[in-house]
């Protein structure tokens, strides 16, 4: 009898690693989907002199500055809302507003910086990420902190961009990094938790899981352009 409950227990053990890889490939697949919307549009946007005069010519430029955070947080608190295919299109089309309002960056650096500071981000962000995924180690109570964190720097930059302070935006790049770090791979180890979470549930639990998975690539997409931003200013190359 125990031999036959500790060979359930290890098949029902696989088929939980098994559904989290899956889980967790999803997640993934999702926010890299997302990486090159982003990376195409800002592109675009950001090579045509007439596109870039057309955004950032005017005050027009500060409603493409601020609407992916309103964004964000409109599509966080409708998503229960939606269906998973509404929800995915969103966030597709979230993808793209961050591209244009990110275009700026290939008039103001080089296109090797860019492209190394991506590079490097990436590395950065593959390991943060497997830390959060493998570790034992339980990440939650650094939580309230990083978003506290989080919300200091939108306010930090906010005032910054009527102080214009070179010190500040400095101040603001090192902290940036240092919480966006954390954040990865505190949101993997959650995002990892809450399929775990859900695997428990039966079909209320899969029911749920489309629409978890695209939170869970949002925030990690978040995490790999704000950490990506933030280096930006310390590796960046202007022109």
């Amino acid at each position: 009898m125990s031999n036959y409950q500790t060979v359930a227990r290890s098949r029902a053990a696989a088929a939980i690693d098994e559904g989290l890889r899956a889980y967790m490939n999803r997640v993934y697949g999702l926010m890299a989907a997302a990486m090159a919307i982003t990376g195409v549009v800002a592109y675009v946007i950001g090579t045509s002199p007439t596109l870039l005069a057309a955004i950032y010519g005017g005050p027009q430029k500060y409603v493409v500055m601020f609407a992916p955070l309103l964004v964000v947080f409109a599509f966080g608190a409708a998503i229960n809302r939606m269906s998973q295919a509404t929800a995915q299109l969103v966030f597709w089309g979230f993808a793209a507003l961050m591209g244009a309002s990110m275009s700026f960056i290939f008039a103001v650096y080089t296109g090797v910086s860019i492209a190394q500071t991506f590079f490097v981000t990436a590395i950065a962000f593959g390991g943060l990420s497997l830390y959060g995924y493998v570790t034992k180690r339980d990440l939650s109570g650094f939580g309230t902190f990083l978003v506290m964190g989080v919300i200091g720097l939108i306010v930090a930059s906010i005032v910054n961009i009527f102080l214009v302070s070179s010190a500040l935006q400095f101040a603001i790049s090192v902290v940036g990094v240092l919480i966006f770090a954390g954040l990865t791979a505190y949101d993997t180890q959650q995002i990892k938790n809450e399929y775990l979470g859900m695997s428990q549930m039966g079909a209320e639990g899969e029911a749920v899981m489309g629409k978890a998975s695209i939170m869970g690539a949002l925030r990690l997409y978040l995490d790999f352009i704000n950490m990506f931003m933030f280096l930006l200013h310390f590796l960046g190359n202007r022109e």
